[in-house]
């Protein structure tokens, strides 16, 4: 099922971020609405772990929920 996080993201550094702290994580197929400050995760991990994972950007994430 996917998941959407509001992630406090202004350009193509911080999409970039995310992508690699989500690839690096492994398992998930993700969507970046980089002008909607949205990602849409689908993945076998928790949401917890999905939200600690995006938490290592730096920037502010929030759990939207399920999309």
């Amino acid at each position: 099922m996917p998941h959407e996080f509001s992630v406090d993201m202004t350009c193509e550094g911080c999409s970039n971020a995310v992508s690699r702290v989500l690839n690096k994580l492994g398992g998930v197929e993700f969507d970046i609405d980089l002008p909607n400050k949205k990602v849409c995760i689908n993945s076998e991990h928790s949401v917890d772990i999905l939200l600690e994972t995006l938490e290592k950007t730096g920037k502010a994430v929030s759990y939207l929920g399920p999309k």
